[in-house]
């Protein structure tokens, strides 16, 4: 915890009403028929996350007229800007809306010149909102949350995601996959980078990696991570920003052990690879 609370506590607000209108949306619409179409191969985007996008942008341009959007139906600023930005995932966890599942969420950080100050993320099938302010801690549903206490990995269930470009990198994304098989107690793929976060916050899972993300699908949750006594860096080990693409988030006690496996997954493919 590097600084006090937010002083304005309409920031927290604004975010947590998002994200539960955004829920609200979702549930009303989810598991009848809807526009699906795709942004590639294997990428989905719904009517409704445009409906929730709209919702989110409005409500900011009434309240902070100001600040900046970056949401991933409608675009924004790929750097970092300057000041106040909101950074928006209208359903993270597309897909498995769009096949019915329930494993998915709305999930929004304002950044102030790239460095989240609040975060709110909403999962509706469970009723579980999760919230942080930077320096403040983070919540469930207003109670304090904590990482686990797992010390091995041996002793760790793990989270992961696969990338939209998986089918032409399938060695290298399951070969670390299965690397992480071979060491931990468990590893499970959710299909929403915000709640595994989330969970791994709550003490629920010990450990989370992926790579090629982009801003909206973590910039809330790496907050919520830190501030419940966490530790979130770039899987090389390198400061977190929600602008690197990848992202490796523990309790704090495996992450060297976490980044060890990528390291010596990577030098392992080191001459094989092509990038």
């Amino acid at each position: 915890m590097t600084s006090a609370p937010l002083i304005d506590p309409l920031l927290l607000t604004t975010a947590i009403e998002a994200v539960v209108r955004a829920g609200d949306i979702q549930l009303a619409r989810f598991g009848r028929a809807m526009r699906v179409d795709k942004k590639g191969t294997i990428d989905l985007v719904t009517e409704v996350d445009l409906e929730v996008e709209r919702m989110f942008r409005a409500l900011i341009a009434e309240r902070y007229p100001d600040h900046q959007v970056l949401a991933e139906e409608m675009g924004g600023s790929a750097t970092v800007p300057p000041g106040p930005c909101w950074v928006f995932d209208p359903i993270d966890g597309t897909t498995n809306y769009a096949h019915g599942l329930p494993i998915f969420c709305a999930s929004v950080a304002l950044e102030v010149n790239g460095a989240a100050q609040v975060a709110a993320i909403f999962d509706p099938n469970r009723k579980e909102l999760f919230t942080a302010e930077l320096g403040g801690g983070a919540f469930l549903n207003g109670r304090p949350l904590r990482v686990s206490s797992a010390e091995t990995l041996v002793d760790a269930m793990l989270v992961t995601g696969f990338p939209y470009d998986i089918h032409s990198r399938v060695e290298d994304i399951v070969g670390l996959f299965g690397a992480f098989v071979g060491r931990a107690r468990a590893v499970r793929r959710l299909g929403s980078a915000a709640i595994d976060l989330c969970y791994v916050a709550a003490g629920r899972l010990d450990g989370f990696w992926e790579a090629d993300l982009k801003p909206w699908d973590i910039a809330g949750g790496a907050l919520i991570v830190s501030e419940a006594g966490g530790r979130v860096t770039n899987m090389t080990g390198a400061p977190f920003t929600s602008r690197g693409k990848h992202v490796l988030a523990t309790n704090g006690v495996i992450h060297d052990a976490m980044l060890h496996v990528i390291d010596e997954f990577r030098r392992s493919r080191a001459p094989n690879r092509t990038d």
